[in-house]
């Protein structure tokens, strides 16, 4: 029988090398959680055996418990192999970090490598990230009155299992405690999530320019996972440019930016955002870009390189995402970011402050109606910003009823903001549309054309 050292084994030529063999022990703990050791073969594979009596096995037994805490329970055995004594050691533990003489250790390889502070504290994040996950949290507050029949209804029909209860619904999907509602049952299934949790909420804006200087529209949503990431794939595509291509004798619909594309970047924003953070998910809608921002940075040791790189995933709330997983919503071997690349390959990806942004470039700004061709619109495109339009109507509206309206009463009317309404008006003024009579105050707004 050949011994390769490995990741999980390690190999020692006799016990004079008991405090390399418990280093070893505590680095294949901190890596693996189990592992075997032995006595009397060298590192090359070569069995060397060695004296082994109980004495010798009681010494191994008394130096694995005084120097390594916490404490394991390992089992030593005397065997032979090729007709020669050696010492066998098994051990597991999973109370990880495992300190060797004072020092955490981390197996590499075939070598034992001491941690830094930094990758210690990683190792006592790893060993609490299950206690400290917010989606498998009991929701003190609610109650079974507080969830809603009829989405516990949709979201079964929709995952193919069958409903008789709520109660019982909830708890063959593994979303309640000993009776108790989890924080996942109540953000995705209750009537007002935003009563428990106020950051259950989507907000989403328009700016005019590409910064955010200039407010076209601010909206606020509330209420449970699913209909947030409705909302925002909604108020995305209402605005953003809607190009058009026939296919046959049909017109098709061909948003500047793939519709999969930023539904994926939603649907992970809600799945992996930090829920401990009290900021919302925001959608902002620039003339160049459109960003989606998702409170908490990445999850597990994962860099931006990796997720576009490699096809991997760590998710913060893994309860929240196999919720997604059974409607479709997700895959389940972090396919996302591919789908996203695939889709749109200038997709940007970066972390600012405690937030993740994905940002999409939007054709309309960078290839005009030459970018609109391109997708099958060549001489016949009908591309439109509703939301703008649909503003400028009810700014001339409110004009035409009230020719003094200020831009504080317009901004109340219509449900944006006073930048807004000024960033409107300047574009009317400049296309000879609007004109103002008098200053400021005490002047009026002209009609000049429709």
């Amino acid at each position: 029988m050949k011994f390769i050292e490995s990741e999980t084994l390690e190999l020692k030529k006799t016990t004079s090398e008991i405090k390399e063999a418990i280093i070893s022990i505590a680095a294949i703990l901190n890596k693996h959680q189990h592992g075997e050791l032995f006595f009397g073969i060298k590192n090359n594979g070569a069995v060397a055996g060695q004296n082994v009596t109980e004495k010798t096995i009681r010494d191994v037994s008394k130096s694995i418990a005084d120097h390594i805490e916490p404490k394991i329970y390992p089992h030593i055995n005397r065997i032979e192999i090729d007709g020669k004594a050696c010492i066998k050691v098994r051990f597991k533990g999973n109370d990880i970090p495992y300190f060797a003489y004072g020092r955490a250790y981390i197996r590499v390889a075939d070598e034992d490598r001491q941690l830094s502070a930094k990758e210690l504290e990683k190792l006592i994040l790893r060993k609490n990230k299950d206690k400290l996950r917010w989606d498998t949290e009991i929701c003190k507050e609610a109650k079974i009155t507080d969830i809603s029949a009829a989405k516990v209804k949709s979201f079964l029909k929709g995952s193919g299992l069958k409903y008789d209860t709520v109660r019982n619904a909830l708890e063959k999907l593994k979303l309640t405690s000993d009776g108790k509602l989890l924080n996942t049952s109540v953000i995705l299934f209750a009537k007002k999530p935003q009563a428990f949790f106020p950051n259950a909420r989507l907000r989403c804006a328009v700016f005019g320019t590409t910064d955010t200087s200039f407010t076209i529209h601010m909206q606020d949503f509330e209420g449970d996972l699913f209909s947030l990431i409705e909302k925002a794939e909604g108020y995305i595509l209402k605005n953003i440019h809607i190009g058009m291509k026939l296919e046959g004798l049909r017109r098709i619909d061909v948003p500047e930016i793939d519709k999969a594309a930023f539904r994926e970047a939603i649907i992970n924003a809600f799945c992996h955002r930090d829920y401990r953070e009290f900021d919302s998910v925001n959608v902002a809608v620039f003339k160049d870009r459109v960003e989606i921002r998702s409170p908490g940075l990445l999850y597990g040791g994962l860099t931006i390189e990796t997720i576009m790189t490699k096809m991997v995933s760590e998710r913060r709330n893994e309860l929240i995402a196999e919720m997604l997983h059974r409607v479709h919503f997700i895959e389940k071997w972090g396919r996302g970011i591919k789908l996203i690349l695939s889709k749109e390959p200038d997709t940007e990806f970066s972390e600012i402050g405690t937030k993740f942004i994905t940002t999409f470039k939007r054709r309309s700004y960078f290839d005009g109606k030459k970018g609109f061709e391109k997708l099958g619109e060549k001489g016949s495109e009908k591309t439109t910003q509703k939301t703008t339009q649909k503003t400028t109507q009810k700014i001339m509206e409110a004009i035409t009823n009230k020719s003094d309206i200020t831009q504080k009463e317009l901004a109340a009317v219509i449900g944006i903001t006073e930048d807004g309404v000024k960033y409107h008006i300047t574009r009317l003024r400049k296309k000879g549309v609007l004109k103002r009579i008098g200053p400021d105050k005490g002047g009026y707004w002209e009609v000049l054309k429709k």
